[in-house]
């Protein structure tokens, strides 16, 4: 831009002052052309002859427009939210994925958005959909699926810093979604139930071991309490009837536990 803050010479300053000698003569009605309005959210970047007016973006508020001589161009100042269209990208690892996504951005420098730039607006987005490719290309499936903010965040700031002479700010990039092949998605399923049952039969193993246990230290207590046998017998009789409300007719005598249990001490 600077550059471009030459002086119109000397048939440019004849034009100039023309113009505002057109103006005088014209008062007041020339007043209702020269005078526009710019709002809060906008600057107006003035050209004389051709020329960029100042280094400055003017507004917000009224600024002086000459007939003939000044053109300008209004730039929004606001957040502006633009969506990355679904992008084929192959990963490191070989896989097909679409990718979309969200940037966040906002022209801070007017005088560098129409100065550097033909379409600003239109430029960030060709850039984000060709670095969104670019760095997802680096990236294997898992880290994609895994890692979508650390991915966000290397796309932001390689679109910052692209984008910054053309004074835009890259304020928040987000991977909005991720889309793979049904045929891979069926593989991974099959792999997450695969997983899920391995674990499932190894929690039931060690059930199974704690279980084993357990019992091996309840029948050596039992060994060495001969009446603990019988009264664990007629406790199960109590509950087994209590379930099921039925009779249960045993033809063992109950003392022939403790004559075996006497047996087992005794030997």
């Amino acid at each position: 831009v600077a550059d471009r803050q030459k002086g119109i010479g000397v048939c440019g300053w004849i034009l100039v002052s023309l113009s505002f000698f057109l103006v005088l003569i014209t008062f007041p009605i020339s007043i209702w052309a020269c005078i526009k309005v710019v709002r809060e959210y906008e600057r107006a970047v003035v050209f004389r002859l051709g020329h960029i007016l100042s280094k400055k973006a003017k507004g917000p508020g009224m600024i002086l427009v000459l007939p003939c001589t000044d053109t300008f161009v209004k730039v929004d100042l606001r957040m502006v939210t633009c969506k990355i269209p679904p992008q084929e990208i192959l990963t490191r690892d070989a896989v097909t994925a679409r990718v979309d996504g969200v940037v966040h951005y906002r022209i801070h420098s007017a005088v560098s958005a129409v100065a550097n730039v033909t379409d600003v607006h239109s430029a960030t987005l060709l850039l984000a959909q060709t670095t969104l490719r670019n760095i997802l290309g680096t990236q294997s499936l898992s880290q994609l699926l895994a890692g979508r903010e650390e991915i966000a965040h290397s796309i932001q700031a390689a679109l910052d810093s692209a984008t910054e002479k053309w004074g835009v700010k890259v304020a928040r990039v987000e991977v909005k979604d991720i889309r793979i092949p049904m045929a891979m998605q069926r593989a991974m399923a099959a792999e997450a139930e695969a997983a899920q049952e391995t674990k499932a039969k190894v929690v039931a193993a060690e059930g199974e071991m704690n279980a084993s246990k357990a019992l091996q230290k309840a029948s050596m207590v039992l060994t060495e309490s001969p009446a603990g046998l019988p009264l664990r017998y007629l406790q199960t009789l109590t509950a087994v009837a209590a379930q099921n409300n039925s009779t249960i007719v045993f033809p063992l005598p109950i003392n022939m536990f403790g004559s075996l249990g006497q047996k087992n001490t005794g030997g």
